[in-house]
């Protein structure tokens, strides 16, 4: 039997805690464009007894996906596929968050739908923030969906002067990505593969307290107290998720999205 290969884009706190659910029953290729936390996560979960390579990408560059899949590929079978990869509104500016939230995305569903496994499944980590976007009218949410991902940043909609902040563009981004997801079900579908997405919600992670300690910092608060979990996420419970979806108890479930935010969208809705 082909050695199963598990492939994690973004190692940060969502993307190590999935890694550490997965491993060590499968060989980790862990995917960062951070050469300093690619190590660290590398280094603990070798440490963990797991089976590890990394790899160096960036998720903007179609050559760079393009390689990791054809490095994934190469390592064994490859049954799962996670992007973590992410930069929030307090990271950067329009344009990172439209490459890296938007086009990664994109990327990484074309490339990994030509080496992902019979069986396998993929899972892309969207966000809340998704679902508190209005939605697209019917055809631009056919050109986000399926529009090649080299296009993506050329269409009219994804011109950065077009977006009031780098808030805007994320929740923008996300929606797009459950669409992506949606219409991916069907091509990854023709290889005998699933593929979903997970919208976390406020998750304590660097990330996430990046995020509350900046300007959307007293909204978020309230959606924390309004929800039913009266709480922030945790990493642990989003890989929970992810290995759900990724595994057989899920093989009936693809094209879909997973809200994993304590209630907090159903507390405004």
């Amino acid at each position: 039997m082909a050695q199963q290969v598990a492939v994690i884009i973004g190692s940060g706190g969502i993307g190590s805690a999935i890694a550490r659910r997965l491993g060590p029953a499968a060989h980790l290729l862990i995917a960062d464009h951070d050469r300093q936390t690619l190590h660290s996560a590398a280094t603990e979960l070798d440490g963990a007894g797991c089976t590890t390579t990394t790899a160096h990408v960036d998720v903007g560059s179609p050559e760079s996906v393009t390689a990791l899949a054809r490095q994934a590929d190469s390592l064994g079978e490859v049954g799962s596929v996670v992007y973590t990869a992410g930069l929030s509104p307090v990271q950067a500016d329009v344009s990172a968050v439209l490459t890296v939230d938007l086009l990664g995305v994109a990327l990484v569903i074309e490339e990994f739908a030509e080496v992902i496994a019979p069986g396998g499944a993929g899972v892309v980590i969207a966000s809340m923030a998704a679902h508190g976007h209005p939605g697209f009218a019917p055809e631009l949410a056919g050109q986000l969906a399926t529009a090649p991902a080299a296009e993506l940043l050329s269409l009219p909609v994804t011109d950065p002067a077009g977006f009031a902040d780098p808030g805007h563009a994320y929740s923008f981004a996300k929606r797009a990505n459950l669409l992506r997801v949606q219409a991916a079900s069907r091509t990854w579908g023709a290889n005998g593969a699933r593929i979903n997405s997970i919208s976390p919600g406020i998750i304590e992670t660097p990330m996430g307290r990046a995020e509350l300690a900046g300007r959307s910092g007293p909204d978020m608060r309230a959606m924390i107290a309004a929800s039913n979990a009266g709480r922030p996420g945790t990493a642990t419970e989003i890989a929970e998720a992810a290995a759900f979806l990724l595994g057989p108890a899920a093989s009936f479930i693809s094209g879909t999205d997973l809200l994993v935010d304590g209630g907090a969208v159903a507390a405004f809705s």
